[in-house]
């Protein structure tokens, strides 16, 4: 992270912003794992309205903080960047030449609000393998959608010994809970990836020490997992590995399960260690006298309201796998090994045998020959003596 902005700013926003990012520092610390050689830190998140201006740009405050947010990963989807690039770039700088971004063109599709979808990466713990692509839908593919409003978008990334070929999307929501284009936006998208995935992994021969996984992650707009939306993501052959079943609600209020990050069939050779939901709001933007300047400002009808144009109206949510597969690696060659030196031996028997029963065939016929040879010198010698 690049702090150094904040001795340009003036005192009264130092003393704010710092402040504030001590608090959020010591929350991330508390609630998500370190990151370290050997364990992916993946997350997905949707800041809204990212690069909008609905009540004006964001404040420097929340570049600090959604900046030293995503600096606590390795590899962030990120959902509603706007067609303007100026905050992304800005936090970017923030966060250091060692992060990346890789994003979509922007959507100009009906119901795609303008919007982009994107990958940040930390390039000391990922890399980006060459993949990147966005998903489009055959021809007849689904009776409800002939596209995704807000294209899919799918990148290929390493991390450790394993490699993640991710799709992020933004569902459209429409109206209720089981609005008939996000129900068929869920099962096309989720459709597509199941009838394409050997394109993306090694479906046939998995290689337990490089295992290879199709990850689809995003904003679903899923309000329950009862809901026919939940359904069509599961129906599809897509998983929720265990520890992510067990986190709250992604939205501010906790009781709506909109984000979500699923495995297609099964996590591949991964352990998911850890994961959770997490709320920024409990260590900033949680004081409206602190911000109420510029809130007032605004014609925001209310104080949580308006920070969510800050921040966002999503938490984060995150899981954490292991990565590092150099102990399967090993075995692999040792029983390797052994196997080559158990077919070796295998092979030197076998050639015995047939050597043993080569000479065990000749033996027989050396015996006629000599006999041959000697009756017509005992023939001779009878003759002399008689």
């Amino acid at each position: 992270m690049d702090y150094t902005p904040l001795r340009r700013a003036e005192k009264t926003e130092v003393l704010r912003i710092t402040s504030g990012l001590k608090d959020l520092r010591a929350g991330l610390s508390n609630k998500i794992p370190t990151k370290g050689a050997g364990r992916l830190l993946l997350a997905t998140w949707n800041i809204r309205e990212f690069g909008g201006t609905k009540y004006g740009e964001r404040m420097q405050d929340a570049r600090f903080f959604i900046a030293e947010c995503i600096n606590h990963f390795d590899l962030v989807a990120v959902q509603e960047v706007r067609r303007n690039l100026d905050e992304l770039r800005r936090v970017m700088r923030l966060l250091g030449p060692h992060w990346d971004v890789i994003f979509t063109d922007v959507s100009y599709a009906q119901g795609g609000n303008a919007e982009r979808l994107a990958f940040l990466f930390d390039k000391n713990q990922v890399s980006f393998t060459g993949l990147a692509g966005e998903i489009v839908l055959p021809p007849k593919e689904s009776k409800i959608v002939a596209q995704i409003a807000r294209t899919p978008f799918i990148c290929g990334f390493q991390a450790g010994w394993a490699k993640f070929n991710l799709c992020t999307v933004h569902i459209y929501y429409g109206k209720g809970d089981e609005d008939r284009r996000r129900v068929g936006e869920i099962e096309a998208t989720a459709g597509v990836l199941a009838k394409k995935a050997k394109d993306y992994i090694n479906t046939d021969k998995r290689v337990s020490y490089s295992p290879e996984n199709l990850v689809l992650l995003g904003d679903f707009n899923i309000a329950k997992h009862s809901d026919k939306t939940f359904q069509e993501l599961v129906k599809s052959g897509f998983v929720i590995p265990d520890q992510l079943q067990k986190v709250p609600g992604s939205n501010v209020t906790k009781d709506k399960f909109y984000d979500q990050i699923a495995f297609f069939k099964r996590t591949e050779g991964l352990i998911n260690r850890q994961a959770g939901v997490f709320d920024f709001y409990d260590y900033v933007y949680n004081d409206e006298k602190r911000y109420a300047k510029p809130f007032k400002a605004t014609n925001a009808r209310s104080f949580k309201e308006w920070r969510t144009y800050q921040m966002s109206d999503h938490l984060i949510m995150w899981s954490q796998f292991d990565v590092d597969k150099t102990d399967t690696y090993l075995d692999d060659v040792a029983n390797s090994h052994d196997a080559d030196n158990a077919e070796q031996k295998a092979g030197g028997t076998r050639t015995a045998k047939k050597k043993s029963g080569k000479a065990a065939k000749k033996a027989p016929k050396k015996a006629a020959k000599s006999s041959a040879r000697k009756a017509p010198a005992k023939k001779a010698a009878r003759k002399r003596r008689g």
